[in-house]
């Protein structure tokens, strides 16, 4: 018997540009869904059926995209946890967390609760379904990997270390139907009140280096910058730099 599987998708932004496409994790969550039910999965995202991002989505290949109608300003959890309830799902399929919106990573924790079902977080692969059971691989740091196993049904957020989602086709995107129903029309008190402006780039800190003796302040005025976060030389001028070379070949009895 196939297992039901759904994937929750979302509209993401361009971490430079700002401008809407396929969320990165989102769209690995559909590439593992298309692993494990093909054609047959249900691709589903609560908001506007008129966001041009969802023809990203269906162009992987989906023939539609389940949209659950509602406003911005609406709550997607109670739309979502019912339409999840009625159709039974074996496993749902999310992104860590949302590139748009409050981007706090909670909703697949919130789904669970909602609907009594286990979740795994930083899941990387779905090695294997069988007898009501799936073997999940886990992202952990430093590229390792643990195998668990967990009853269906359950939820799955889905990290970067997984499969990269395929391209997008534009001409099925474009095809693909719209499948739409009734979301929820109840608003996100928290979501109501806020007011949204760009942040402001916080000041790095600067790594201060310290020379106490000829040597280092040699090394520090002649080291070659390493990538990550910058440093401030004290020895920065050419005139205290050519005296830190002095007084090196004076420690150094080169000079006399």
């Amino acid at each position: 018997m196939p297992h039901k599987v759904i994937s929750l998708i979302s509209v993401g932004r361009h971490p430079q540009s700002g401008r809407s496409r396929r969320a990165d994790q989102d769209s690995r969550a559909v590439e593992l869904g298309l692993k494990l039910a093909g054609t047959d999965l249900d691709v589903v995202h609560a908001g506007n059926s008129e966001e041009p991002v969802l023809r990203q989505y269906a162009g992987m290949g989906l023939p539609k995209v389940t949209v659950l109608e509602q406003a911005e300003s609406a709550d997607a959890l109670p739309a979502l946890s019912s339409y999840l309830k009625a159709q039974q799902a074996d496993i749902v399929l999310t992104g860590v967390r949302a590139e748009s919106g409050e981007s706090s990573g909670m909703m697949p924790y919130l789904l669970s609760e909602q609907l009594g079902w286990p979740i795994v977080a930083r899941v990387a692969d779905i090695v294997e379904i069988k007898d009501g059971e799936a073997q999940v691989l886990l992202a952990l740091p430093r590229g390792q990997r643990r195998q668990v196993t967990v009853k269906l049904p359950f939820i799955a957020s889905v990290d970067n270390a997984a499969q990269a989602a395929r391209q997008s086709a534009f001409g099925p995107g474009l095809r693909a139907k719209m499948a739409t129903q009734s979301g929820s029309t109840e608003d996100d008190s928290v979501r109501v009140n806020w007011s949204e402006a760009p942040a402001k780039a916080r000041p790095k800190r600067l790594k201060v280096v310290k020379a106490k003796t000829a040597a280092d302040r040699f090394k520090a005025a002649t080291a070659k910058p390493q990538g990550g976060s910058g440093k401030v030389m004290k020895n920065e001028t050419a005139q205290e730099k050519a005296q830190a070379i002095f007084d090196l070949l004076i420690e150094e009895k080169v000079i006399r």
